[in-house]
């Protein structure tokens, strides 16, 4: 699990439910089935008539997602610069079939990888690699960030169609007006739950959402970018030192992978 997702998730709704209850014994005067359903429902169907169903569905799954520690962290980039520079040894060493036999199995599990593995080994030079992984990476992440777009299109939705419900609550309360003025008090508060809920859906749950997966799927983009140079790096048999140094120059200086340092902790 997520723990700062899950701790964010709990401390937004806890203040939310705390300034509740610190303000008044009425507690359920916050809760409205229909003005969930105006708000909800309302978003979802704008959401299912402004994309294609299964762009939809895909963003709810990702938005699950979000509870679960990312796949890629600081740490597992200086290891992507590390096992490239191990390969540099290898082809050094081997050849391109020692290559292929070391990063089999490792090539099925992932996809951009394999990929890019195999274009050094068809042959491809270093310059026609970059070129080949760079429209891969970009298409892979366009395609990637939709979640993000429909989540952030649900959160500008949501505010709206609680305006909605509030109008039509109005619109109700001063209806009944004529027959009990007494009830505008009471109506007013069950009409401003619907613009409550479309601003709480909005910013604690899809906003956020859109800029986790964003972020998310930017750090994926920056991986393959990492990547992709080391693959090129490769296909031009540079040095081990050089694939170092180059793609050390993409990472933050405190995590950057030293070749000499890994040579020591090495056991004679």
């Amino acid at each position: 699990m997520s723990l700062t997702t899950v701790l964010g998730i709990i401390l937004g709704f806890g203040l939310f439910v705390s300034s509740i209850v610190l303000k008044t014994a009425n507690y359920m005067l916050f809760l409205d089935f229909a003005s969930f359903i105006m708000v909800i429902g309302g978003t979802f169907a704008a959401t299912f008539i402004a994309f294609e169903s299964r762009y939809v569905l895909n963003a709810l799954r990702v938005t699950a997602s979000i509870m679960f520690v990312h796949r890629f962290s600081r740490s597992i980039l200086t290891n992507e610069v590390g096992r490239v520079i191990r390969w540099g040894y290898i082809v050094q060493k081997s050849g391109l079939p020692g290559l292929e036999a070391d990063a089999r199995n490792l090539a099925r599990q992932d996809r951009f990888l394999g990929f890019a593995i195999d274009l050094v080994i068809s042959g491809y030079n270093g310059n026609e690699i970059r070129e080949i992984l760079r429209n891969t990476v970009e298409t892979t992440f366009e395609r990637s960030v939709i979640n993000a777009d429909i989540l952030r299109n649900m959160g500008n939705t949501a505010p709206a169609f609680g305006m909605i419900g509030t109008l039509v609550g109005l619109i109700i309360m001063l209806d009944s007006m004529a027959s009990d003025p007494s009830q505008l008090g009471p109506g007013m508060s069950v009409a401003l739950i619907t613009t409550l809920y479309g601003v709480l859906a909005a910013r604690l749950v899809f906003l956020p959402a859109a800029s986790k997966i964003q972020q998310r799927e930017e750090i994926v983009q920056f991986r393959n970018y990492l990547l992709a140079e080391g693959m090129a790096l490769l296909a031009e048999r540079k040095s081990p030192r050089y694939i170092q140094d180059k793609m050390n120059s993409f990472l933050d200086p405190s995590i950057h992978f030293n070749i000499d340092r890994h040579l020591k902790a090495r056991p004679a």
